[in-house]
């Protein structure tokens, strides 16, 4: 059965295989009809029974395991695998031809009982669950066309359903002659209008010898009297860690038809079994040669990988643990310093950091996901923001976990638009409708995004991934598109403050130039600082170098550090098997501390005299939680202890509420400092003509050296004149000019 329009279509015969004759089929149907009404597994016919089943439920449709035909008949399994697109017709026609033996086994062989079972019983699709093994995108060459493959990818783009006619009722406008014709059509609309292959002149018969001129293109298609099937155009991509460095993603068309249709959506991880086979583009010009054409895979099975819920259940790709894996994972989560081990082995050649090393554990695991009665979804992922100086190796932690987490995209600020992120509306060149292609954060799908110089990214785009890092949705409203796409993902991003380096004489505020809005989505925040120590500068510098000459570098408790791949299937393991919950001790533990915490927030914001910019809100208590039950995950313990709780409370402090409290002013309270930085603008208007320019060090002499206020308010004074720009500063931040009121 070929898909192309109105071609001829040929198929080479190879050594060894029966060719299809006019009496081959006729063979080849008997024996799949054999075996569809004759295997068993142990004492049941699980294919007659299946499709008794599916039958009853109006459902034309029958799974068929390749393995289990190979078992069967092994020259069977060969044949379908060698030639797919001649021996799937065979095996539908032996399907209907097993309903119509099980629904009607004692009719009679009359043409009127056969034309009423014949109408009653639409033809029966095949999905062939094969398992061979995975070809990559760049593995599929001319040898494999016309074969069976099985392709893994993440489905960016689903076309609407269209109706595909696979018979068609004709009838001349003048003689009204009628006509059948079983079209074979393009995929995906593709292969011209709907014209295209009906016969040119009438066909009806000669009048008493004479023929009837009709005209040309007589015929036309009566739609009530025709069959039609749903058909749907896939597009899919290789995942992101397919592919080489340096390298495009590759794409690949999909046509799926009938009961495969409508059963993914764009994000979906997928591996798709079909025929690779070949398609000529209608409508484009100056495409090349006649012969050359474009591939794609008409499917035959599709097997889904991203979980309907998330939480407990999840399985990237498939992974299968073997028992002896799964001992082994048994005995990693109950050895001593397990927890440390792995934090260690997170970028085991970035020296030190090693509580965001920790926070970077817990993100890789994750916590529950919970869904309430109501509805209500709360994410069990957490979000984590690394904002330092520049050398402390953020970025180089964000290339570890996009290698390590099982699912993971990594993206730049300035590289990253709104629509990059979330999705963008593309419109079908041929169909010219509107459809969604997922961005970094939905192919990114029960995984992490990797956000680096976060603080680069426009504010614009930053907005759009607000909704994503809480509700875990992204809603498109575009170009008549309404919908709604999931991104259960973990956010890691990396910044630098606004002056570069992180300026200790500063406030929180003033260094990190984020909303308020977008950091209380973060469950913990890192203020990484390049401290100048002497002993803590030679091991770094011992350690770089032991880096370069590829020395063994100490882990520390003697034990290895874990291998790469180990690690991926381990973290993959605890997602799929655990979803700790809450005991009540810990329970009590997290209320308690909670109310500490926004006290101990209250008492700073009261010491400095203005509002924190890191907040903290209901949503950091979530935090403590999902970061407790990432601990409790990571040694497979199915309630969250009270250990797992203190631990987690102490990363928190350690990270965000260090945060809170960083960069109090210099001894001096906050309004003093306020005071003396009014008096500095009084006096710098008043001395400062609009137009005028002078020197910064005469400033720094006038109002330090001898009038005694501090050069730190000096500082922030004219850093906050050059924000409302009243001030500019030119000359390497040496001459001073009034520009503005």
């Amino acid at each position: 059965m070929s898909w192309d329009t109105g071609r001829v279509y040929n198929v080479s015969v190879h050594q060894g295989l029966p060719p299809v004759s006019a009496d081959a089929p006729s063979e080849v149907e008997k024996s799949l009809l054999d075996f569809l009404l004759s295997y068993r597994v142990g004492g049941a016919f699980i294919y007659r029974d299946k499709l008794h089943a599916n039958l009853l439920l109006k459902q034309n449709v029958l799974e068929v395991d390749l393995g289990h035909v190979n078992l069967y008949q092994e020259e069977l399994a060969h044949a379908i695998q060698e030639r797919p697109a001649d021996i799937l017709p065979l095996f539908e026609n032996a399907a209907t031809r097993a309903a119509k033996n099980i629904l009607f086994p004692l009719a009679s062989q009359g043409e009127k009982d056969a034309e009423e079972i014949a109408n009653t019983i639409n033809k029966v699709q095949i999905t062939l669950r094969s398992s061979l093994n995975l070809l990559q995108f760049r593995e599929l060459t001319a040898d494999t066309i016309n074969k069976l493959v099985r392709v893994p990818g993440i489905v960016i783009s689903a076309s609407v359903l269209s109706a595909r006619a696979t018979k068609l009722t004709l009838q001349c406008r003048s003689c009204r002659h009628v006509k059948i014709i079983f079209p074979t059509g393009g995929i995906g609309g593709v292969g011209g209008g709907s014209d295209r292959g009906l016969p040119r002149r009438c066909e009806g018969e000669a009048v008493e010898g004479e023929r009837k001129d009709c005209g040309m293109d007589p015929y036309l298609i009566m739609h009530s009297k025709s069959s039609f099937a749903d058909q749907q155009a896939l597009k899919l991509q290789e995942a992101p860690d397919m592919v080489p460095v340096g390298d495009l993603p590759k794409h690949m068309l999909l046509s799926t038809d009938r009961h495969l249709t409508g059963k993914v959506v764009p994000g979906s991880r997928v591996i798709a079994t079909g025929i690779y086979s070949t398609y000529s583009a209608a409508k484009e010009k100056g495409v090349g040669a006649a012969a050359t054409r474009r591939p794609y895979l008409r499917v035959l099975h599709l097997e889904t990988m991203s979980p309907a819920s998330g939480g407990a259940g999840y399985n990237p790709f498939g992974l299968q643990f073997t028992p002896e894996e799964e001992e082994e994972f048994q005995q990693m989560s109950r050895s001593d310093g397990f927890y440390e081990r792995f934090a260690k082995s997170v970028g085991p050649s970035i020296y030190g950091s090693l509580d965001i090393k920790k926070a970077i554990t817990c993100l890789l695991f994750g916590g529950s996901k919970k869904v309430l009665p109501d509805g209500m979804r709360l994410r069990g992922d957490i979000n984590v923001l690394l904002l330092g100086d520049p050398g402390t190796a953020k970025s180089q932690l964000l290339k570890f976990v996009e290698k390590v987490a099982p699912i993971a995209v990594y993206t730049s600020g300035k590289g990253s638009s709104a629509a990059g992120l979330t999705a963008s509306v593309q419109r079908d060149t041929q169909s010219r409708e509107f459809y969604l292609e997922g961005g970094a954060m939905v192919l990114a799908d029960t995984g992490v995004v990797c956000i680096d110089e976060f603080d680069k990214m426009r504010d614009e785009d930053r907005v759009a991934i607000h909704e994503a890092m809480e509700q875990q949705t992204i809603s498109i409203a575009k170009a008549g598109i309404t919908t709604v796409l999931n991104t259960r993902t973990s956010v890691l991003a990396a910044a630098n403050p606004v002056f570069g380096r992180y300026d200790e004489g500063r406030s929180p505020g003033e260094n990190i130039d984020f909303q308020t809005t977008i950091l209380s989505r973060f469950d913990m925040i890192f203020i990484v600082k390049d401290t100048h120590d002497e002993t803590r500068d030679r091991t770094i510098a011992k350690h770089v170098l032991n880096v370069h000459m590829n020395r063994p570098n100490e882990v520390g408790d003697g034990e290895g550090e874990l291998p790469l791949d180990q690690m991926k299937r381990y973290i993959a393991y605890c997602k799929h098997k655990c979803a700790p919950r809450l005991s009540p001790e810990a329970q009590e533990m997290l209320s308690s501390h909670f109310v500490s915490l926004r006290k101990q927030v209250q008492q700073v914001e009261l010491d400095n005299d203005e509002r924190s910019s890191i907040p903290i809100t209901v949503r950091q208590l979530e935090a403590i939680i999902r970061i407790s039950e990432s601990l409790a995950k990571m040694t497979l313990s199915p309630t969250v202890a009270n250990h797992h709780v203190e631990e987690a409370i102490r990363l928190f402090k350690f990270s965000t509420m260090d945060a809170v409290a960083a960069g109090s002013a210099d001894g001096m309270s906050r309004g003093q400092l306020n005071e003396e930085m009014t008096n500095i603008e009084k006096e710098i208007r008043r001395r400062l003509p609009v137009g005028w320019s002078t020197s910064y060090q005469s400033l720094v002499r006038d109002f330090v050296s001898q009038r005694g206020y501090s050069s730190h308010a000096l500082e922030r004074t004219i850093f906050v004149l050059e924000k409302r720009d009243v001030i500019k500063l030119t000359g390497q931040k040496k001459v001073v000019h009034r520009i503005g009121v």
